[in-house]
Parts: C-alpha cells; structure tokens; sequence
C-alpha cells in the first residue's frame, strides 16, 4: 500500500515511519505542516524546518504544508494536502498519535472524508515499553522543549537513553509527567536510527529560556554518512 506519514522529525512521527515499513508499506511521501502559532493544537512546532534535513537524511519525499495555526481552522490546510496526496496515488495516512483524541479523530475525518485510509500505529502503547523499544531500536532522540513542571533548563538538547526514562518515572510519579511526553510536557528530534541513511550533526544551538519553559533552537545541522 502507498502511504504518507505526518512528520514532524520528533520521535512520534519517526516511529510511524518505522511501523509503516514494518507494515510493508510504501512511503512516498513525508508530510510536515510549519504553523505560525506556537502553540497550535494540531501540530508540532518546534525545529519544524529541520524536517527537510531528516526526509533528505532517510530518502523520502517531503511535502510541506503551511498553516496559520488558528484552532480548527489549520485543519482546512492540513485538508488541501491530504487531497493533494490523493491524487499523487496515496493510499493512506500514518500518523503518531499515543493518545490525544483531539488529534486523532480529526485526522480520522478527514482521511474519511477524502478516502484514505488512516492509521495510527502507535495508538494506546505502553508508554514506557514504547520509549524503551526506540532506544532499543537504535534510534536516537533529543529533547528540543519542555513545557512541564519539573523538567528545567538541563533538559534542552538532552539524549533519551535508560537513564533518562528512569528519570522520567521518578518525575511521573513526583509530578505526573507522562513519559512519552503525550501531555505536551515535551517536544523531541530524531538525528539518527536504522531507518537513516545519513546523521544528522548539530553544528549550531541555543537553549531559549523563558521562566519556566523553553526550547532548543537548532540554528545549523549539517548530514554525516554512516
């Protein structure tokens, strides 16, 4: 089956990819939607225009989408692009959804509505068997911003390894922090996996502090062959 997948280039998004191809789909296209509302309901914001690097780095075509990001509205872009899919012979859309319903079901829709089909590989996992097997699969993940109590400035540009998911429980136990991140208490980049056929390198960035959340800007990137 031709499918797409809605990426961002955070960890949700890459193992959506790595489910479609275990599916023995086809990816044609990546598509990443760049909001200008920093806090848009729908879709992630963060280094949003690092995507181009990470489809160029797995080989995929990506197509871009943009959107104001004003609440439901954003979904009328996201709709042109589905259409667009379509016609290009795709036949369904992958998405990383855990848990949010508010996401899912209007993906649900609109691929209803258009004729696609919509799959949500990731729906309802074990959070901490999930975050686990990315490690174990050798995919390497970076926090780029946190948004939650408990997780402070340390944690900009930080690796997930065992030793951060141990910490993450300790933090979801003190201040219910889900260790996949699925609240929003944090945003993640994935530079390198068994689905890459290039690295991301960070050359260039800047932790953005502000009270009591921020970001990892990443300025410069450059691809590395493996």
């Amino acid at each position: 089956m031709n499918v797409a997948v809605l990426f961002s280039g955070g960890k949700d998004s890459i193992m959506a990819c790595w489910k479609a191809i275990e599916n023995g789909n086809s990816i044609k296209y990546l598509v990443s939607m760049e909001s200008e509302n920093k806090e848009s309901y729908m879709f992630h914001v963060p280094n949003i225009h690092l995507t181009d690097y990470i489809a160029e780095a797995l080989e995929i075509p990506l197509i871009k989408g943009k959107t104001s990001g004003i609440k439901e509205e954003e979904l009328i872009d996201l709709k042109n692009i589905l259409i667009h899919l379509k016609s290009k012979g795709v036949e369904a859309i992958y998405s990383g959804a855990l848990y949010s319903n508010y996401q899912k079901s209007r993906i649900d829709i609109l691929c209803e509505e258009i004729g696609l089909k919509s799959i949500s590989p990731l729906w309802h996992v074990d959070v901490e068997k999930y975050m686990n097997s990315i490690i174990e699969l050798g995919f390497e993940v970076i926090i780029v911003g946190v948004f939650a109590y408990g997780l402070d400035k340390s944690w900009l540009g930080r690796k997930i390894d065992s030793y951060t998911i141990d910490e993450l429980k300790i933090l979801h136990n003190k201040y219910c922090v889900n260790i996949a991140f699925e609240g929003g208490e944090a945003e993640t980049l994935v530079i390198d996996g068994p689905i890459f056929k290039k690295k991301i390198k960070i050359i260039e960035a800047e932790k953005l502090w502000n009270i009591d959340n921020g970001i990892y800007n990443i300025k410069k990137v450059i691809l590395e062959d493996k």
